[in-house]
């Protein structure tokens, strides 16, 4: 029920995770003088890193580019667990006051813009109360999924199950592992990670899967890593190896496109060299190129070493009905199962589910173009974070928070401190070819293509998956070229 009060600040921050800690960063390092809030939904710090729980949860880029610029990740393994990672975020809130301005258990329902006052009227449920936020500015740092639920399709039968069913998003606290048959449906990263995991925990484990995906083994310690900290200070150490990082990462995804054959019989190759002899290709063959849909990492081959062992196994194959103890698959085969893990993917949720306004003009993200990657158009004083789907989520929400000062420290100019200061990118009057604003076919991305803004095929309008053309556009791009009206 709604209670009245309307709170004032300059700038609204949405969700906790690693782009809202790093927006807040940068906004209140660059702009001391202005107040700001962020409003996080749940009741803790960490975002995705607080909700995921299923065993292995880990990152699925290198530290050095996952953790932030500004505060380098403390261990010297490649890949962080989830509990670290939740646990640095909080440990990062903390040491820059950050924590002091977050609003848990505050959910964001609605954005309202008013271009009379040039505020944004923020509408939040806080348990059974609503209240209201007015604001200069509003960021979106909600990532690009949907938190109550992942993508769970339906299958014959399975309210026949007499198992433990459910979706690997909302692991059940608690669950039982050892010597229980677990049937895990899918072979994206989240299945990558659990199978191992399970494994390791005395679970006899199936990964149930329509078509393979790429699996690369990364060592998680050791190597140049190794050699750059012996030789260099910790923090010269950390600029260096985020450095390597990006470049690997970068050229990696780069000349797998370039040279697709080349990477796909490396990456197969690399696959069987790690499996017993005769296992069968049609396990380890996906029907796409690599990086079509995103490659999954395996930290010392975890994965492949518990497809060695007695405990997991992969079955290749479509599902034709789930009964009370095991899964019927189409092509003949029956796996007994206690517990069936749909690994399945995430649904894509852009803004959180915001239901945006403009001057009372509902904003519908489809209708819009996006701006630098991270403004929409017709939409003013509203800056978003989307990462990258091949490299790390934090180097773009880095660059993106950077922008939005830049863009913050314009609008002030501009408006000559005025309070009522705004700018609104304006989409272009003539014809432009539009293309979907993710540049994979993975199926969460297709399934949500519909519903996601469109990106255009010139600057500034172009969304990048590339570090350096973001550099470029987001830290040195001309905001004054006529692209964003400002009042």
């Amino acid at each position: 029920m709604a209670n009245g009060r309307t709170e004032e600040v300059d700038v609204v921050i949405v969700g906790a995770g690693i782009s809202g800690i790093a927006m807040a960063r940068q906004v209140s390092s660059d702009h001391p003088g202005m107040s700001y809030l962020i409003l996080e939904g749940r009741s803790r710090v960490g975002g995705t890193w607080d909700l995921f729980r299923y065993p292995g949860i880990r990152s699925d880029s290198g530290m050095g580019t996952f953790a932030y610029s500004f505060r380098p990740w403390p261990g010297t393994k490649h890949f962080g667990t989830g509990e670290q990672i939740r646990d640095y975020l909080e440990e990062t809130a903390a040491e820059y006051g950050i924590d002091q301005h977050i609003r848990f258990n505050h959910k964001v329902r609605a954005a309202d813009w008013d271009s009379a006052t040039a505020r944004w009227t923020v509408t939040v449920d806080e348990g059974s109360d609503q209240k209201r936020i007015r604001a200069r500015f509003l960021i979106g740092c909600t990532g690009y999924y949907r938190y109550d639920q992942g993508f769970s399709p339906a299958f014959e039968g399975e309210e026949n199950f007499e198992g433990e069913l459910f979706h690997a998003q909302h692991w059940p606290e608690d669950l039982e592992l050892k010597d229980r048959r677990f049937v895990v449906i899918g072979s994206g990263a989240t299945a990558i990670t659990v199978v191992p995991a399970l494994a390791e925990a005395g679970a006899d484990v199936t990964m149930l899967q329509r078509s393979p995906s790429y699996v690369v083994s990364i060592p998680s310690e050791g190597g140049i890593g190794d050699w750059i900290r012996e030789r260099f200070s910790p923090r010269r150490a950390a600029f260096l190896l985020r450095w390597l990082g990006i470049l690997m990462e970068l050229a990696q995804f780069n000349l797998a496109r370039r040279f697709p054959n080349l990477f796909r019989r490396l990456f197969i190759s690399g696959a069987r060299k790690q499996l017993p002899a005769g296992y069968e290709r049609r396990h380890l063959n996906p029907a796409y190129d690599p990086w079509v849909q995103r490659v999954c990492f395996a930290p010392d081959g975890d994965y492949y070493a518990a497809l060695s062992g007695e405990r997991a196994r992969i079955e290749t194959g479509n599902i034709e009905r789930i009964g009370p103890d095991r899964i019927h698959l189409r092509e003949g085969t029956e796996i007994e199962a206690d517990v069936i893990v749909k690994a399945t993917g995430l649904d894509l949720l852009i803004f959180g589910d915001i239901e945006m306004s403009v001057d009372g003009e509902p904003v519908d993200p489809a209708d819009h173009l996006v701006y630098k990657g991270a403004m929409l158009s017709g939409v003013p004083n509203f800056i978003f974070v989307v990462g990258y789907t091949n490299a790390s989520w934090t180097l773009k929400s880095e660059l993106i928070s950077r922008f939005a000062s830049r863009f913050i420290t314009t609008v002030e100019r501009r408006s000559g401190g005025s309070e009522t200061g705004a700018g609104v990118p304006i989409a272009p009057d003539g014809p432009m070819e539009t293309v979907p604003l993710l540049n994979l076919q993975s199926g969460y991305i297709r399934r949500a293509e519909s519903r996601l803004p469109k990106a255009g095929d010139v600057s500034p309008w172009v969304l990048h998956m590339n570090y350096f053309s973001d550099r470029r556009e987001l830290l040195r791009g001309d905001l004054e070229d006529g692209t964003i009206r400002f009042s």
